[in-house]
């Protein structure tokens, strides 16, 4: 009884929107072609409602590091592996007359179109919102609400880090010999609410055509006091190594538990130049710079992407 009751209301909730089942079986299995696999595709907008469109435009805009540890925000259905996702749809659940859940059955399968035989088969949850007549994508397995926390906390990293680099800029850049832009590189060890630490590099350049050419720079590691005024971060102390003899004992004492850590990436170019001219990328597209290249004083220029 209570199966025919739930099946009517289905088939009256249904015929209220002017929808059959069937009909929203095959906008499902439409939808699944925009399901968010390694890129959004820009097509996604027209398929999706605009708010869920425009969390994940948010997320896939975040730096790129940010997939190295978090792969959810790329990796929605295939993972890493080389397999293209096969949808069907196994279910429709009828919410109400503007909102359904879709069951999704998901196989891999290799691109020569061959299933794995020992692959599983997994079950997905895409969500359907009926907007101005037309049945949207709304979200897919909870993501929306994973992606809006990862959202807020990276954009007050951001602004800790902005903090930092304005503090850097400001207190300890003028020591420099001075160019036209003065650009920090952060390597974070460690974060606490009201504490980082870090290995700190400031970099004073000149703008020649395409290319930064540095003008001066040097090491600042140690720890940074953060204080918050109205959510707002800047840095109240910093602490810094040594120079000389003594810097290796004082920055175990000031790193503790965090000195392999910090060691590992200041003991390695190769790390610091990476985040380097990672940073500098993302600083490029941020401010929609013309800028092609970085470089050092009798070094080749490096290219920036």
């Amino acid at each position: 009884m209570r199966k025919l009751i739930t099946l009517t209301l289905a088939a009256c909730i249904l015929a209220a929107c002017g929808t059959s089942e069937k009909q929203l079986r095959e906008r499902a299995a439409e939808l699944c072609q925009y399901i968010p696999d390694h890129v959004l595709l820009e097509q996604s907008k027209d398929y999706m409602t605009s708010d869920f469109y425009a969390v994940l435009d948010t997320m896939f805009n975040l730096p790129q590091h940010e997939a190295l540890d978090h792969e959810w925000l790329y990796y929605f259905v295939t993972g890493n592996g080389g397999t293209i996702a096969d949808y069907t749809v196994a279910d429709i659940e009828i919410v109400d007359s503007n909102h359904a859940v879709a069951t999704i059955q998901v196989r891999q399968k290799w691109e020569d179109g061959s299933f794995d035989p020992n692959g599983d088969v997994e079950d997905h949850m895409l969500y359907m919102e009926r907007v101005d007549g037309v049945w949207l994508m709304s979200d897919f397995d909870g993501h929306k609400a994973d992606c809006i926390r990862h959202i807020v906390i990276n954009r007050k990293e951001q602004a800790v880090r902005q903090a930092i680099s304005d503090y850097l800029a400001g207190k300890i850049g003028p020591n420099y010999m001075q160019g036209e832009l003065c650009i920090p590189v952060l390597m974070i060890v460690q974060e606490t609410d009201s504490c980082v630490w870090g290995d700190f590099w400031v970099y004073w350049y000149n703008i020649s055509g395409d290319t930064l050419k540095t003008v001066s720079g040097g090491n600042h590691a140690g720890m940074m006091q953060i204080r918050y005024d109205e959510n707002n971060p800047s840095v109240i102390s910093f602490e810094q190594t040594e120079d000389g003899a003594g810097n290796e004992a004082d920055a175990q004492r000031i790193f503790g538990d965090y000195y392999d850590i910090y060691q590992g990436m200041h003991s390695r170019a190769e790390i610091r130049e990476a985040v380097r001219k990672e940073q500098l990328e993302e600083l490029v597209k941020r401010n929609n710079l013309h800028i092609r290249y970085y470089q050092d004083y009798g070094w080749p220029a490096v290219e920036l992407h």
